[in-house]
């Protein structure tokens, strides 16, 4: 992969502005990052609709996208944490971080992902360079027989449940997820927002709506106690360093999303990570996959994420070392920013009626679906709202509902 040549940069009027324009795209990802059902990719590609009319030199404009993107994948974990924790007698089909909140351990929480998501940076900036260039060379293959590797993943998901009615419950998932998915991606409705498609109204049903619906019966946010991390410190090390390097995949490979791949990571990091893995993990992948999405759009040319798109349609220079101190600046601001807000966004939400919240935010979600897709959001938003029940009354992963997107990949070829 060829990289361009290190420029140092001395001018301390362009680094003062270089420094501001990041902060700038921080504020920005942090303020994205804590509204409720506001997709990474639905955010991503609103920034690409504006970037363009910013004023700006392109460079600048591009480190606030690029910082926009890191710092929202810090952020969109606390209303994940703090919004839709059912009630306790439902822990057991509760996400892992909703269980960690439910047993008085949210700050643990918050701070497990903070972790997860600054070791991936840190990891992710170093390797991205020999990663990319592994991952690159065996590309080709993957996406030749694209359907076969991801039926294989299905076939690992399914088979990794513990009991046969979990594994009924993942396949019957799987395979309405893919109907859905089938007939809706490839629609363009009228909308007064373009941004993403039907992406927002199939997330924000499938994922979204169910834990909030549970979470109305709910009894809220129990008190918390401190946020001591109580997973040894070789195993968060581990678990984010495999989550990082799992980021890179996930930018290659369609359709696996960061829950799939945190699943993937559990199984081959050695000890019981159990829920605090999980959450490491997912937050790595995640974060990672921002920044080796930079470096696939260098080695490819092709943008694997809706920031790259941003970024291309700003036509930024890929100057790699400036471009990766921003990375790092914003994850800094983002690792800072998750446990001051975080503690505090648990604290307010405790303190409010949980279900009117819950009620809120489902309003909120139906509003995001009309502005991104219109009234046909609304049928979809609901139709994917009933199929995301499915895995909680069976009791298996949720991770199965992306068979929305690997379900018309595996078909389409």
């Amino acid at each position: 992969m060829a990289v361009a040549p290190v420029e140092l940069v001395t001018d301390p009027a362009l680094t003062l502005q270089l420094l501001a324009w990041t902060l700038a795209g921080a504020s920005l990802g942090s303020l994205s990052g804590l509204v409720p059902g506001l997709h990474a990719n639905n955010f991503a590609l609103l920034l690409a609709g504006i970037a363009a009319s910013v004023p700006g030199p392109p460079l600048f404009v591009g480190c606030a996208m690029l910082a926009a993107g890191v710092v929202h994948t810090f952020l969109n974990a606390v209303p994940a944490m703090a919004l839709g924790v059912p009630d306790a007698e439902m822990a057991v089909t509760a996400l892992p971080g909703h269980r960690l909140v439910l047993d008085g351990r949210g700050y643990e929480a918050i701070r497990l992902s903070a972790l997860g998501s600054i070791l991936a940076v840190l990891v992710a900036v170093p390797l991205a360079i020999p990663v990319t260039s592994a991952v690159t060379a065996v590309y080709p293959t993957l996406r030749s027989n694209l359907p076969l590797v991801l039926a294989m993943v299905v076939v690992a998901l399914v088979a990794s449940e513990y009991t046969w009615r979990a594994r009924l419950g993942g396949l019957l998932s799987f395979s309405l997820a893919a109907a859905l998915g089938v007939l809706t991606l490839d629609l363009s409705p009228d909308a007064p927002l373009e941004a993403g498609g039907m992406l927002a109204p199939l997330f924000a049903g499938l994922f979204g709506a169910p834990v909030l619906i549970d979470a109305i019966f709910g009894s809220g946010i129990p008190p918390q106690r401190d946020g001591t991390i109580e997973l040894p410190r070789w195993l968060v090390g581990a678990t984010a360093l495999a989550g990082a390097l799992a980021g890179a995949v996930v930018g290659y490979i369609p359709g696996i999303s960061a829950a799939i791949a945190a699943v993937a990571v559990l199984v081959l990091v050695p000890g019981n990570a159990g829920d605090r893995g999980y959450i490491v993990a997912t937050s790595g992948v995640d974060t990672a996959n921002t920044i080796f999405a930079l470096f696939a759009l260098v080695a490819i040319g092709q943008p694997r994420t809706g920031v790259m798109v941003a970024f291309e349609n700003v036509n930024a220079p890929l100057e790699l070392p400036i471009l990766l101190g921003a990375v790092l600046l914003a994850g800094v601001c983002g690792f800072v920013l998750v446990i001051v807000v975080g503690e505090r966004y648990l604290e307010l939400v405790g303190r409010m009626a949980y279900w009117k919240i819950s009620t809120a935010v489902l309003g909120l979600l139906l509003v995001l679906s009309y502005l991104f897709t219109g009234p046909l959001g609304i049928v979809v938003f609901g139709v994917a709202a009933a199929i995301g029940m499915v895995p909680v009354r069976l009791r298996a992963r949720r991770v199965h509902l992306m068979g929305v997107l690997i379900g018309p990949l595996i078909l389409g070829g």
